[in-house]
């Protein structure tokens, strides 16, 4: 597990390795990731959209932006968490992913981005 704190916002990022299967005649490794998202600030703060990096190890960067996290766009009171589950597909059994969240700081009303560390998706058996 990674974990960073941002302005008062941790971000702890679990992986694991789903598999892989064929599909259009090319192999697929599946990763899953678990990101808990901690307000340790004495503000409530909105996610409002994310950013990603992906390396695939046989592929380009793939940069991927969007509103909220799987469609929510959740509110943390001071000391709440939110838990959500995701995944991505690989080319090969060796990658990594990083970003950020843009979120809102309800009581200044000022947007802030929230640092999501890097964090690998490696295959069990591609590991030395």
């Amino acid at each position: 597990m990674v974990s960073q704190i941002t302005r008062g916002i941790k971000i702890s990022v679990l992986t694991s390795f789903e598999g892989t299967y064929f599909k259009n005649y090319k192999i697929h490794f599946a990763f899953s990731y678990e990101i808990t998202i901690e307000n340790h600030s004495k503000d409530s703060v909105q996610l409002i959209s994310r950013h990603w990096e992906i390396f695939d190890s046989l592929n380009d960067r793939e940069i991927v932006d969007g509103e909220g996290v799987i469609g929510k766009k959740p509110v943390l009171k001071p000391g709440e968490l939110h838990t959500y589950n995701s995944g991505c597909l690989l080319s090969s059994p060796y990658g990594a992913m990083r970003g950020y969240f843009n979120m809102v700081n309800f009581t200044s009303t000022r947007k802030f981005k929230v640092i999501v560390p890097t964090f690998r998706l490696c295959a069990p058996y591609a590991l030395n």
